[in-house]
């Protein structure tokens, strides 16, 4: 999925056979990557990607499904949730099509009148492009979706006490190799390396998954001004925002993951609004304002532990 990842499974005393469950993992991430990634030309979603059809397109039940879960959270959040931004973001240089340079507005507004969450429809047969030169990107939902197979194939095999994590998206349940909780570190966007700055709070993840979004990490230098990898879906440029990451627990990583970026895109308190009516998901916002100083804002029932900022929220 072209990133890292890290796993840990507490065996509770029994035996377990590391090769059987590194093969086991490795065929579940192979199957996802198959499907889902944009940066394999043989992949399903590339496939999708290439064809012209305006009829709909069949595909796997697998990526109908995370298709689905991205729709539903593109319908609720007004569109600020969009997969249809491929060629949006080869424009501002991410992803494996990258270009170079400052997109001229021309090239935006005509990737604009092919793109958008309303153009693809699911039907019984498949998924129907409603332009044919749209093109779907999962990377801000599939990374989830891989956490959360990978994690129930390893409760399949019996395993209790599991820590998922791939390209810093988390799953976990049970208790650690301490006998405790799971705890995760938020990371602090753009902090000291030091010791007692590496996280900017600390959340108990209590069998939830958890997922991070944010600008600090993923974006590029063009003509010497920074830009951010979160693109405003209506206006085709990178979002302006004091948010400089959003965190999101959830039960299960897809939609974490997913919510994660879209939170991103959305005003805060809009945001904020959002999350506390939904009540399926739970967030912390770190955000920093034009004085430099650092907040941290959190939905309803969310518990942090040493939090590095003031809580405003």
């Amino acid at each position: 999925m072209g990133t890292n990842y890290s796993i840990k499974i507490i065996g509770d005393g029994f035996y377990v056979d590391s090769l059987y469950v590194q093969r086991g993992i490795d065929s579940v991430l192979t199957m996802v990557n198959g499907q889902m990634s944009t940066w394999d030309p043989k992949s399903e979603i590339s496939l999708f990607n290439q064809s012209k059809r305006m009829e709909p397109i069949p595909v796997s039940p697998e990526l109908f499904f995370v298709v689905n879960k991205a729709l539903e959270i593109s319908k609720i959040t007004e569109g600020a949730f969009d997969i249809t931004l491929f060629d949006l973001m080869s424009l501002w240089g991410f992803g494996p099509k990258a270009k170079n340079g400052f997109p001229k507005k021309e090239d935006i507004e005509k990737v604009l009148s092919y793109s958008g969450w309303e153009k693809i429809k699911l039907k019984e047969s498949g998924i129907q492009k409603l332009n044919p030169a749209l093109k779907i990107d999962l990377n801000s939902i599939a990374k989830g979706y891989g956490v959360d197979q990978v994690f129930n194939w390893l409760q399949i095999q019996g395993f209790k006490d599991i820590f998922v994590e791939i390209g810093g998206e988390v799953r976990c349940f049970g208790r650690n190799q301490k006998n405790k909780l799971w705890s995760i570190g938020i990371e602090n966007p753009n902090g000291s390396r030091k010791l007692n700055q590496l996280y900017a709070a600390v959340v108990n993840a209590d069998g939830n998954a958890i997922a991070t979004s944010g600008n600090y990490r993923n974006f590029v230098n063009i003509n010497g001004e920074i830009l951010g990898h979160t693109i405003n879906p209506k206006s085709g440029y990178p979002i302006k925002t004091d948010v400089l990451s959003v965190t999101v627990l959830s039960n299960s990583c897809l939609k974490a993951d997913g919510w994660a970026t879209a939170l991103m895109a959305m005003d805060y308190k809009k945001g904020l609004k959002t999350v506390d009516d939904l009540n399926e998901i739970k967030a912390i916002w770190i955000l920093e304002y034009e004085n430099g100083s650092r907040k941290i804002a959190r939905s309803d029932g969310v518990k942090v532990e040493d939090p590095l900022y003031e809580i405003i929220r």
